[in-house]
């Protein structure tokens, strides 16, 4: 009989011996979950309450929601973290990680700790994300409703890593650089994002007024106030149902092409979702592909607005917060006929306006390309460079 060998399919050169197996319990100094109960909540005390989906990305994330207890609570525990602590989500939400940095923090009963004997941590946390943990984690789930990860199945978790200390760390320093390549592109992406939110409300007038609070050199006129009514034709999607013997423009439902548009041309059109999750949501359609067919399709029907001005002011005015519906949103052709909106009468400041946020939605998109790109390389290389 043929012992398979354990060795990974990619790995760096000069490294030729094979893996080890261990059990986490091994691995570790200790393992342990957070508080199984309800402790005392208090106001600013600076020491938060975390759970599971306060784990992201290697970081433990705090909002405006995640509870403070006292530093009595805090003493009262029985666990110690370090900064070769890794948090695990366990309950609910399952896998998500993030080291421990010296945060004040109190664990509740869906965080884990592994505290880890190694000094190369890094290759550890790597490997908590590759596929083959992934699957023993779920496939050790108790619970009908809610799903839960027990700390025995923690415990007896099969570790393989390198006999060498030295493969260790290069493996879990390249990926270690893979996350922060992934993170400075998801910060610019942001940056961009909150830019972006912040001129559409100050090169847009704000509600009441006729001139924006920024505006391109050398345009002074005040805005005219038009109603959506006045300034857009929109229609429902007229579409073909049959998906193979569709429209020009396809149609993509739930599960995939559901028709396509015969008998309205999309170019410098905008598609704005009128029911359900996609009420209100504006996109730029152009003959390109739709996110759901639950949608009214329109263009200016003046010669006084250009299309892209038009579909960065349909994002400013926010069409989402004023979808009716007792059960799902619903967005009817009377609400948005009625809907008011201002614009500046010259095209050439509709111009500039519009190519402005035109450009920061293509500075977007090229920072989200690159992630994308980046995620696909780790999930690639966590496939190949573990047993």
């Amino acid at each position: 009989m043929v012992t398979k060998k354990i060795k990974p399919e990619v790995r760096f050169a000069g490294f030729m011996q094979e893996w080890k197996s261990h059990e986490m319990l091994n691995c570790s100094s200790s393992i342990g979950d957070g508080l199984h109960g309800t402790p005392k909540y208090v106001n600013n005390s600076g020491i938060f309450f975390i759970n599971g989906n306060n784990l992201n990305c290697g970081s433990i994330s705090i909002t405006d929601e995640t509870k403070q207890v006292s530093s009595k609570e805090l003493a009262n525990v029985n666990y110690e973290l370090g900064l070769n602590t890794l948090l695990i989500s366990i309950n609910g939400t399952i896998g998500n990680l993030a080291w421990y940095r010296g945060e004040k923090v109190m664990l509740g009963k869906s965080v884990a700790y592994v505290s880890l004997k190694n000094s190369v941590n890094s290759y550890i946390f790597s490997y908590f994300q590759t596929n083959r943990v992934n699957d023993y984690l779920h496939n050790s789930l108790t619970g009908s409703t809610i799903k839960n990860l027990g700390l025995k199945a923690i415990r007896e978790m099969e570790v393989l890593m390198p006999k060498e200390t030295t493969e260790q760390q290069k493996i879990g320093t390249y990926f270690q650089n893979l996350d922060e390549l992934i993170n400075q592109q998801q910060q610019k992406q942001d940056k961009l994002r909150i830019l972006k939110k912040a001129m559409l409300a100050k090169m847009f007038p704000a509600n009441g007024k006729n001139v924006p609070e920024i505006r391109f050199k050398g345009f002074t006129e005040v805005w005219e106030e038009k109603t959506l009514g006045e300034i857009y034709n929109f229609q429902y999607g007229i579409f073909n149902n049959n998906p193979n013997n569709g429209g020009k423009y396809p149609i993509y439902g739930a599960n995939g092409i559901i028709g396509g548009y015969t008998e309205f041309n999309a170019k410098d059109s905008i598609v704005i979702g009128h029911m359900g999750e996609y009420a209100g949501i504006v996109l730029w359609a152009d003959g390109k592909h739709f996110v759901t067919y639950n949608g009214i399709i329109t263009k200016p029907k003046t010669d006084e607005i250009l299309a892209k001005f038009g579909y960065f002011l349909l994002h400013r005015l926010n069409l989402r917060k004023i979808c009716g519906g007792s059960g799902q949103p619903f967005l009817a052709y009377d609400t948005l006929n009625k809907i008011s909106g201002v614009f500046p009468k010259s095209l050439q400041e509709q111009k500039q306006i519009g190519s402005y946020f035109q450009n920061l939605d293509h500075l977007i998109n090229q920072h989200k390309d690159q992630i994308a790109k980046l995620k696909q390389l780790k999930k690639a290389c966590l496939t190949q460079m573990f047993v």
